[in-house]
């Protein structure tokens, strides 16, 4: 029967390491400040314990790691890794950073926008755990005041709710579009156009707006649950609607869209807020992604969204 192998201690993984990283035993035992011998002893007690040898000492004088070596380096320097990201979430605690956040954001939130806020928050919070929703209109909310994110990005909509408080943070510019042979993409229409067209709408999965209507024109509507369902359908023809200007500039740019001339909604700008519950005071790290999208809509140019 192969006997199980013992467990090393975290001291005889940094002696491995160092090894390796340094290339001797000498140059281990420098950068530890420690004699030779007890890396050479530490060492060895390592290998007697996992009942495998580390290193081949006969063909050069530098030792080189064996098969079995190689395969324990891997796991030694993921093990060590793993405690120092727990000392990290340990330290961030006792300073009272929070453990993760829950962020949502509106389904209009610019793309470009939230990369930045993401890449941001994971340069100056490595060990908290952030974990993104993406709602439509009051589905942001209705998440925040469940206690379901801590953080949310809303639209203007909402500013009338209890218990959230609140921040401007900037806006973007609605679109009305279609496919360049949609009839309404002919030239100038008359009021009420647009009614008689099917409009492609976003669907409210939340209670707060659900009866509430945004911007909706047509009598026929096909209400879809994200942008890019929305947008794809747009391409097809087989509807009119508004979205955001960066998503569709693209398109617009190529003639895959066109702006459509409809007087009765001449599109116009989608504020946003940062939002948390009134009770529920931001830490550390939820504070920066409110202050990272409040100085973002702070440095839209003025007169653009």
């Amino acid at each position: 029967m192969i006997p199980n192998p013992g467990t090393p201690t975290l001291d005889q993984l940094r002696v491995l390491l160092s090894v390796v990283e340094t290339g001797s035993f000498a140059a281990a035992a420098r950068k530890l400040s420690r004699a030779t011998s007890v890396i050479s002893y530490t060492i060895a007690n390592l290998e007697m314990q996992l009942g495998v040898q580390l290193f081949d000492r006969t063909l050069t004088r530098k030792p080189q790691l064996t098969d079995a070596g190689r395969t324990v380096l891997a796991e030694a320097r993921s093990i060590y890794s793993g405690v120092d990201g727990l000392r990290a979430k340990v330290r961030g605690l006792l300073q009272g950073l929070e453990a993760e956040v829950h962020l949502v954001v509106d389904v209009m939130f610019p793309a470009a926008r939230l990369v930045d806020v993401l890449k941001g928050f994971r340069a100056q919070f490595p060990t908290v755990l952030l974990h993104l929703h993406v709602e439509a209109l009051g589905a942001v909310a209705q998440l925040v005041l469940e206690g379901r994110a801590g953080v949310g990005v809303s639209g203007f909509f909402n500013r009338g709710l209890a218990g959230l408080d609140r921040v401007g943070a900037g806006s973007v510019e609605l679109i009305p579009v279609a496919a360049p042979d949609h009839p309404l993409s002919q030239g100038v229409n008359l009021p009420g156009a647009g009614r008689d067209h099917v409009q492609l709408v976003l669907s409210d999965r939340s209670s707060l707006t659900r009866d509430q209507e945004f911007g909706v024109l047509g009598t026929r509507t096909w209400r879809l649950a994200d942008l890019g369902s929305k947008l794809m359908l747009l391409r097809e023809g087989v509807g009119w609607g508004s979205m955001p200007a960066p998503m569709v500039a693209e398109d617009l740019a190529s003639g895959r869209l066109v702006p459509l001339d409809l007087p009765d909604l001449r599109g116009g700008s989608y504020g946003f807020d940062a939002i948390y519950r009134t009770d529920t005071p931001p830490g550390p790290a939820a504070a920066w992604l409110i202050a990272r999208v409040v100085a973002q809509g702070e440095a839209q140019p003025v007169g653009m969204v």
